[in-house]
């Protein structure tokens, strides 16, 4: 098994980009325009269409608004045969939060490119929820 953890500091209030993490169904417009090209919500399953064509199948495992927390998990991929991911918006201050991003896979040969995607994800997401 393999993890990678990033954690992104943004320059936003935690509950602005705790908004929109929980907009499941909206990431494609709110949390990484251009990153992901389209998203569509069936119950808890998110079909999530990226801007390489790549097109992935996540189930939205919980949403805890309290812990400002969103598990999910990737049903299926040619690159792992299991996923598990989670993003926490953690508050540091007034107009400052850190969003963590942890996800665990199998196998671990697939580090490299779940690596990159993520590198790729988050600098979309400082981008567009930062302000400044």
């Amino acid at each position: 098994m393999a993890s990678v953890k990033l954690e992104i500091p943004i320059a936003a209030s935690a509950a602005d980009v705790w908004d929109a993490v929980r907009d499941v169904g909206a990431i494609h417009t709110r949390f990484v325009p251009g990153f992901v090209t389209d998203t569509k919500l069936d119950g808890n399953l998110r079909t999530v269409t990226f801007e390489t064509g790549f097109v992935a199948q996540e189930l939205i495992v919980d949403l805890d608004g309290e812990a400002m927390r969103l598990a999910y998990s990737v049903q299926k991929s040619e690159l792992m045969s299991h996923h598990h991911a989670s993003f926490e918006v953690v508050p540091e201050g007034a107009d400052s939060c850190r969003l963590v991003w942890l996800a665990d896979f199998l196998p671990g040969e697939a580090e490299a490119p779940v690596r990159g995607m993520m590198e790729t994800g988050a600098a979309v997401m400082k981008r567009t929820l930062g302000r400044g």
